[in-house]
């Protein structure tokens, strides 16, 4: 067995990968069902389950990122006034906050979950703007696309340190450095751990291709979206902490070449305005994840 398999392996059978949190897979499947058979109650006693989870969950009700002007101080408060879908994606956001190590690592946590918020809000509003079916499944997509990069920091934090290193010294892409130094990357382990989670079969596909869409076989456009929606953040510097140098035209992009054949509303897209309603939503984004993980514990 090669020195990447044999490493890679490590990853299908290993105790210290992060497990879904107590909260996070009961709220996973409640949340499968259509949005119109869930039961405000039901969810308000899902999230109080956890006060650490109910109080995040308050602090992002009441950010304009979900359209909220007017305060909100209860969990059935805010599932009354932003509805069910838009606490459906705040109860995932604040529960998958509890995923990465509680010890230092090489990748600051909040840098991690901020590019992890921006590329699923912004995939969300893509996906709106291009006429896709299920924008509130682009969300969940983009929330979880890098979960690999959390399984790698809980079973080879010291590897993952060489990595970044390397990554953040010259430039270049977090994927193209771990291929580099592991022989693998985090599209890889995210599979694992996307089939390990019996996560759907689309959200499998974007873990696994959302740094190569016209790799993917299935689902198409939701990994095109998020692979589009990845690479906006990461180049308004809402990325993994450092610069990429890397020069990107959106239209040559192969997963804007999915999306026109896919969903060919794309091609009518303003993305100048796009991208300008686009930047006030960086700001906050920044905000609310220092906030929400200043009150993880």
């Amino acid at each position: 067995m090669s020195d990447m398999n044999a490493t890679l392996n490590i990853f299908e059978n290993i105790e210290a990968m992060p497990t879904i949190p107590v909260v996070l897979g009961p709220l996973l499947r409640y949340f499968e069902q259509p949005i119109d058979s869930l039961e405000v109650q039901q969810v308000v006693e899902l999230i109080s389950q956890d006060k650490s989870l109910a109080a995040q969950c308050l602090q992002m009700a009441n950010s304009p990122l979900f359209g909220r002007w007017q305060s909100v101080d209860s969990i059935r408060g805010a599932v009354v006034a932003l509805g069910m879908q838009r606490m459906r994606d705040i109860a995932l956001s604040c529960s998958v906050l509890k995923l990465t190590p509680a010890g230092p690592t090489e990748l600051n946590p909040t840098v991690f979950w901020e590019h992890s918020l921006g590329c699923a809000l912004v995939a969300r509003m893509f996906a709106r703007k291009i006429g896709f079916d299920d924008p509130s499944k682009t969300y969940l997509a983009g929330l979880l696309h890098d979960i690999g990069i959390v399984a790698e920091l809980w079973v080879i934090p010291h590897k993952f340190s060489e990595v970044y290193s390397n990554g953040r010294k010259r430039g270049s892409a977090l994927c193209e450095a771990e291929r580099e130094v592991l022989g693998f990357a985090h599209t890889d382990v995210g599979r694992i751990v996307g089939q390990r989670w019996r996560l759907g079969e689309d959200i499998v596909e974007v873990l696994s291709h959302h740094h190569a869409p016209d790799a993917a076989s299935d689902y198409r456009a939701l990994v095109a979206i998020i692979a589009l929606s990845d690479l906006f953040c990461r180049m308004c510097s809402l990325g993994y902490g450092y610069v990429e140098n890397t020069q990107i035209n959106f239209l040559e992009e192969p997963g804007f070449s999915i999306l026109s054949r896919e969903c060919p509303s794309v091609a009518g897209l303003d993305w100048a305005r796009f991208t300008f309603e686009l930047e006030s939503y960086m700001e906050e984004v920044h905000r609310l994840v220092a906030v929400l993980y200043g009150a993880k514990e």
